[in-house]
């Protein structure tokens, strides 16, 4: 009997540890070809089941997520339409437009601001899950933003994609703290490219 005990205690913390069985919500976002921030939406919203750690952490079972991916749910773009939102922030109306015209093509939603103190006050209002932001605007330029997001929101809790027409800034971007940085003029491919591989679509 002890040892019948014995053998499933080892069963079960293996099956606790066994990565194949629980996820973290990086995994999930993984397995599932979606943003995390998508992915905790639908886990917080009851509509993927989600085990909470004491310390607040999100826990998945492989097997909800392939029932979750096998059952009825919307398309990947209309998830992104309905819970990847994009902020751009650029003081050049044009600029933006043509970064919106592009990004919601492909099926994300698309906040605007012209200016770096309209952009914190989007994020106060409803945090984005990236935010495309122009380096040069008068006022507060795009690296005074990006230090005020960070000590907000705290650093990489938000995504950031910088762009710059000074190509050396690119180093810049790096050291503090952006996920990318892009020279303009750009290539709006370049774009959708570093901005799906950052919210993972």
């Amino acid at each position: 009997m002890q040892g019948d005990r014995k053998l499933e205690s080892a069963d079960a913390r293996r099956g606790a540890d066994d990565g194949r069985e629980w996820l973290t919500l990086g995994q999930a976002a993984a397995f599932l070809g979606a943003a995390q921030s998508t992915v905790r939406k639908w886990a917080d919203g009851g509509r993927l089941p989600a085990f909470y750690t004491p310390g607040g952490h999100r826990r998945f079972q492989r097997a909800d997520l392939e029932a979750f991916l096998a059952g009825p749910r919307v398309t990947s773009r209309e998830a992104k339409k309905g819970s990847a939102t994009v902020l751009v922030v650029d003081d050049d109306a044009a600029l933006r437009e043509f970064i919106r015209a592009n990004l919601e093509a492909e099926g994300y939603s698309v906040r605007e601001a012209a200016s770096a103190g309209e952009g914190l006050a989007a994020l106060d209002e409803e945090p984005p899950d990236l935010i495309l932001l122009d380096v040069m605007m008068p006022q507060m330029d795009g690296w005074e933003m990006l230090h005020r997001v960070q000590e907000r929101h705290g650093v990489d809790a938000i995504q950031v994609i910088m762009y710059s027409g000074k190509i050396e800034e690119a180093g810049k971007a790096e050291e503090r703290g952006a996920q990318a940085f892009i020279g303009k003029p750009f290539d709006p491919s370049k774009l959708l490219e570093a901005t799906k591989q950052l919210l993972g679509s």
